[in-house]
């Protein structure tokens, strides 16, 4: 006990000590008034040679003779932006592994912070904005960014503004969908029953899957595969949620038990548990793996999962067609919400992807809006994701279309195109639908048809994340504390027994809300008003 509070106390102490550090180191960045004046005359006007330095993202699988700071896409932004515009640019490398400690350390040093930086987590985005150290880039892009701003739009641009400011460039979500659900149909055809259509039909469906065993499993029978993972507990607990507003919900996985309709969505889960209708260890997989296992060896009847996960080469959908010769399995779109009139209401991401900051101290802050112009310019996102026509990939109607026999060569020099191509979250080819297929056909043509059928159930009735022009406080401070809890919250209230079901779950939320679910939800429904 005393050791794991020690620990704890250690790390708040250093993230306390390090946020102290960032916040002398950030603020003292703001001193510089030239910034920009400097910037400009670097990139126009003196004609002088100038340095331009991007975070890369170092994943540890860089194929030779390449390496992470010198590769085919960084001699082919050299010599297509660098060189034009007579500017070097110089890659950055930071573990992926550890972002957010490198980035904290790269931002407090401000001499060695490189131009562009870019993080993922919302709260580490919003502390540099109030500290001080982001550029505010909205008249820089207005100026040197027409083609990045044509690009994003005004919905994916409004992520990065802090109480009006546009403190970050968010990368574009090529794709928003989310989530899919699946069924055996051979397991229904056996039992000569319907594909369920309801929240209601379904359960009546693994009750007959569990008492009929259409699969003679015996005692490896799972009528519906579950994990203590996203993909798993939120299809179900956001069939019950009511939205906040319109179709909004609050952004954050930690804040689904703020929702209106979170309790029935633990008790039907509870009901479901008890009747030994799902995964018995679920508490115990929270990777997925053993719930992987359980569909690829035919144990499962009914799961939802990640969009795309199923469909890779060699992965779960083909694995499971190996294993179980007769096996079928069928996309379904089954719950339904009694808070939002009966709809399969699903979360979908919102448009944005990472955060792309230019910190204050930097003194390129045009040459970066100009790289991120450039990369939304032309066929430049196309040529950094996909490389180059007839040895990478094939135009199909407009799609670049992977080669199928691509040489190792060609394959390898885009080994970093996704960490390269930072404005875009996917490929982003046009509209959501092109998008969409374009990323379709790049799987196996055999599992092509069944995720065409799996995105079009992932963008049915979905609620989207709010979007609030200032950061949330309660956030950034008890956010930790907050999802290690609804992951508790989620096991205790399943595993309790169906009497005591009610006493459990108003101890859990009653401790939910003193570890900073209580001045969450002030915060959060003050903001919506």
């Amino acid at each position: 006990m005393t050791r794991k509070a020690t620990k704890g106390s250690l790390k708040k102490w250093m993230g306390l000590a390090l946020t102290m550090v960032m916040g002398v180191s950030l603020l003292a960045g703001c001193s510089s008034g030239s910034n920009q004046e400097s910037s400009e005359g670097g990139a126009s006007g003196k004609g002088e040679r100038v340095t331009l330095k991007v975070e890369i993202f170092d994943r540890g699988n860089s194929p030779s003779p390449y390496t992470i700071t010198n590769n085919y896409l960084s001699k082919m932004i050299q010599e297509k932006f660098g060189d034009p515009n007579n500017i070097d640019v110089q890659f950055v490398p930071v573990q992926r592994s550890e972002e957010v400690t490198k980035l904290n350390v790269l931002m407090a040093s401000n001499t060695d912070v490189p131009d562009i930086v870019f993080v993922y987590d919302s709260s580490v985005f919003y502390r540099y904005a109030q500290q001080g150290g982001l550029t505010d880039v909205g008249e820089l892009i207005d100026q040197y960014g027409p083609n990045l701003k044509k690009f994003l739009g005004e919905d994916t641009l409004k992520f990065g503004q802090v109480e009006g400011q546009q403190f970050a460039v968010p990368g574009k979500r090529a794709i928003t969908g989310r989530y899919s659900s699946y069924i055996r149909q051979d397991w229904l055809d056996k039992l000569g029953m319907p594909v369920p259509k309801t929240t209601d039909e379904l359960y009546t469906t693994l009750k007959a899957f569990k008492e009929k065993d259409p699969g003679q499993l015996g005692s490896k029978n799972i009528p519906m595969g579950m994990a203590l993972a996203p993909a798993q507990y939120e299809t179900l607990i956001y069939s019950f949620i009511k939205p906040v507003s319109g179709d909004l919900t609050y952004g954050q996985r930690y804040e689904l038990p703020l929702h209106e309709g979170f309790k029935d969505s633990m008790k039907f889960l509870n009901k479901l548990y008890n009747e030994g209708l799902i995964s018995k260890d679920f508490s115990l997989d929270e990777d997925k793996t053993q719930l992987g296992k359980d569909i690829q060896n035919g144990n499962v009847g009914y799961w939802s999962e990640d969009v795309d996960a199923m469909f890779y080469g060699d992965g779960t959908m083909d694995n499971l067609h190996k294993n179980v010769k007769d096996s079928k399995v069928q996309p379904v779109d089954v719950y339904t919400n009694p808070n939002a009139d009966n709809k399969h209401i699903k979360s979908r991401y919102g448009t944005n992807g990472m955060y792309i900051m230019i910190p204050k101290s930097s003194k390129r802050s045009v040459e970066a809006i100009k790289y991120l112009d450039w990369m939304a310019s032309d066929n430049n996102l196309i040529d950094i994701y996909s490389g180059v026509e007839g040895e990478n990939y094939d135009l199909v109607d407009g799609i670049p279309v992977v080669k199928e026999d691509a040489s190792q060569e060609a394959k390898d020099r885009l080994f970093n195109a996704g960490d390269t191509a930072i404005i875009s979250n996917g490929k982003n080819i046009g509209d959501q639908a092109t998008n969409e297929k374009a990323w379709i056909l790049g799987f196996p043509q055999n599992n092509q048809e069944m995720l065409k059928q799996s995105i079009d159930i992932a963008n049915t009735d979905t609620v989207g994340p709010i979007i609030f022009d200032k950061p949330i406080g309660a956030e950034m401070k008890y956010s930790t504390a907050l999802k290690d809890k609804l992951d508790v919250i989620i096991v205790k209230t399943a595993m309790a027994k169906p009497e005591e079901f009610d006493a459990v779950y108003e101890r859990e939320m009653s401790d939910f809300m003193s570890l900073g679910g209580a001045e969450l939800k002030k915060e959060l429904e003050e903001a919506v008003k």
